[in-house]
């Protein structure tokens, strides 16, 4: 994604019968809606990961636009999303159907694969030769039939196992739930359930985690899996398709799908006590930031968001100017908070915390919240002075004090011309705007991050 602060030109203006890729162009956000599992989209030790964002941050890369995330798990609800022209884009692994290309416009698959049956291994599996293995378990989908499988409500599994069942010509007992693939093998693994049914590229990488699992049996052909856009998108989903195949013959393609599919890091990481798809943790400080951050009335996962960027999390960080522990306080600004270098992690928190109050307080004539917050994290990060001589020229030349993008952003990058550190209204000198516009930038994505996956 392109984490920049916007030219004190501005945004070009949007015409009202531009296309789809030239109004994402012009609004500089490409707005995606996905789905959150332990492949496609999650967050661990901090830092959001996944197949289908990682490829989602790739294309906004090479749009030069802004990546903005939602997650939505029911399938019939992403179409509506779509339809309402409340995203530009569907990115999980649709299978491409006759019925859904009557709805939406689809790219060139990203990938492809098979839907197999998710079904659990016999008891005591691991001393069983292999014909006895098969011989307990279902290996010809005619022995479906009369079978109960579950699956996601309004998924391509249940299209599948409904065209199935005619094919047989018996009946499968098809229970479409609300749980996600991920809950659903899981069930299997626990017994709670006897079927499920996974596309194969997936069910691999929870075969790695669920060893009592057999994924084995086949119950379609190879499928193709691609992303959609809203029907009569032509120039956006071209433009995606050029990408796809360009990007498709890389080595960073083959990296990513590989690191989500093709290896057990995936499983590694599940077990992990930081990997979060919506519940979880996020450090080993949760607890902490959570009961600073309700003292002040921010959002725990903002301020999450700001340690994560200072210090990874890392109590022991130590910066080349002095900057140290887990919120990277300056030492004059930790002794007036009374916190030293060997203060632990919790006097830490509580140190930053309220610092970052302590700008809140000096900002409070921004009435927005999520506004102030903005500006409150540029000034964490630059410095209070600067901040306040940007807000100075916004005013001077005519923009909104209190309004950050496009607005005093503008002016604490331009702070690094002499036409505007040199102007009268200046107090602090010049300023190198450009890493305090990245850092607001990338707490904010990363908290808009936080919020889809983590629960309040």
């Amino acid at each position: 994604m392109t984490l920049s602060c916007n030219r004190l030109s501005g945004p070009a203006s949007v015409s009202q019968k531009s296309s789809k890729l030239q109004e994402v162009l012009n609004k500089g956000v490409l707005r995606v809606v996905t789905e959150f599992n332990s492949i496609s989209y999650f967050i661990y030790r901090g830092q959001p990961m996944g197949y289908q964002y990682e490829m989602l941050q790739e294309l906004a890369n090479h749009l030069g636009v802004k990546l903005e995330v939602i997650v939505n798990n029911n399938l019939e609800e992403k179409f509506k999303l779509l339809e309402d022209d409340k995203v530009d884009l569907i990115a999980v692994n649709l299978v491409v159907t006759k019925e859904r290309k009557e709805r939406m416009d689809f790219t060139i698959p990203h990938s492809q694969t098979r839907q197999v049956l998710v079904q659990r291994k016999p008891k005591n599996w691991q001393y069983l030769d292999n014909e006895t293995l098969d011989a307990n378990l279902i290996r010809n989908q005619l022995d479906l039939a009369l079978k109960t499988i579950y699956v996601p409500r309004n998924s391509s599994y249940s299209n599948r196992l409904y065209n199935l069942s005619e094919e047989i010509g018996d009946s499968i007992q098809i229970v479409e739930v609300d749980d996600g693939i991920e809950r659903l093998i899981e069930k299997v693994s626990k017994g709670e359930i006897d079927y499920t049914v996974c596309d194969e590229n997936i069910a691999r990488v929870y075969e790695s985690y669920y060893n009592n699992i057999d994924i084995q049996t086949p119950v379609s052909f190879t499928q193709n899996l691609a992303w959609a856009v809203s029907k009569g998108s032509d120039d956006l989903r071209l433009k995606i398709d050029s990408w796809l195949t360009d990007f498709k013959q890389t080595k960073k393609y083959s990296n990513i799908y590989s690191k989500y599919y093709l290896t057990t890091r995936t499983a590694q990481l599940m077990e992990g006590d930081f990997f979060s798809n919506t519940y979880g943790k996020l450090s080993p400080y949760d607890a902490l930031i959570k009961e600073y951050s309700e003292e002040i009335g921010w959002d725990w996962r903002l301020v999450a968001s700001l340690i994560y960027q200072e210090s990874r999390f890392n109590p022991q960080a130590k910066s080349w100017a002095g900057a140290y522990g887990l919120m990277q306080l300056m030492p004059n600004t930790a002794e007036l908070f009374g916190v030293d270098p060997e203060s632990n992690p919790k006097q830490q928190i509580h140190a930053g915390v309220k610092y970052v109050k302590w700008l809140d307080d000096k900002l409070s004539d921004i009435k927005d919240k999520n506004e102030r917050s903005k500006f409150v994290l540029a000034a964490y990060n630059v410095g209070l002075g600067h901040v306040l001589d940007s807000r100075a020229l916004a005013i001077k030349n005519g923009k909104n004090p209190n309004l950050w993008d496009n607005n005093v952003d503008d002016y604490l990058l331009g702070k690094s011309d002499p036409k505007f550190y040199t102007d009268p209204v200046v107090k602090y000198g010049y300023c190198r705007g450009t890493e305090p516009c990245h850092y607001v930038t990338e707490v904010m994505v990363r908290y808009m991050h936080y919020k889809n996956l983590i629960v309040q």
